[in-house]
């Protein structure tokens, strides 16, 4: 196994400055790790936005069909989709301004991370969002994350 490579300064302050992540693919079954990640992130008083368009509400959120149809600023995507399924989402996510796109842990699409960085959008890939804020949270020196719980 590989030693996983620090997050950037700039991805760590977009993760404590960010308050909405769009998380596509969420699951409203409460085993499945997308959904355990996105309470996790409520949890840590960030708005999570769900993006499945089977859903009508989870986690007690509105759910949309697509990134674009969300009404409100996204700063992170959070993709729990397969690979070959991540270009369309980051092209939506350029499209709607976010700040960072998030690849969990399995999910990898050079060509769709391409497209985001040539945007100007953070990107990270491979890496559980809940695994890396637990590894972060109080360690930040620039940014702090928001306080658990708010």
């Amino acid at each position: 196994m590989f030693p996983q490579i620090p997050l950037s300064a700039a991805v760590q302050c977009i993760l404590a400055e960010s308050r909405n992540v769009a998380v596509v693919g969420l699951s409203p079954k409460p085993e499945r790790p997308s959904h355990q990640v996105a309470r996790y992130l409520q949890e840590a008083g960030y708005t999570i936005i769900p993006v499945n368009p089977s859903c009508v509400e989870v986690l007690g959120e509105i759910s949309y069909p697509d990134v674009r149809s969300v009404p409100v600023q996204i700063d992170i995507v959070d993709i729990f989709r397969r690979s070959e399924d991540v270009e369309p989402i980051v092209r939506e996510a350029v499209a709607v301004g976010a700040k960072l796109v998030w690849m969990q842990q399995g999910v990898v699409n050079a060509a769709a991370a391409k497209i985001a960085e040539e945007a100007g959008l953070a990107v990270v890939m491979n890496r559980c969002l809940k695994i890396e804020l637990e590894r972060l949270r109080g360690s930040l020196s620039r940014c702090s994350l928001p306080p658990s719980g708010v």
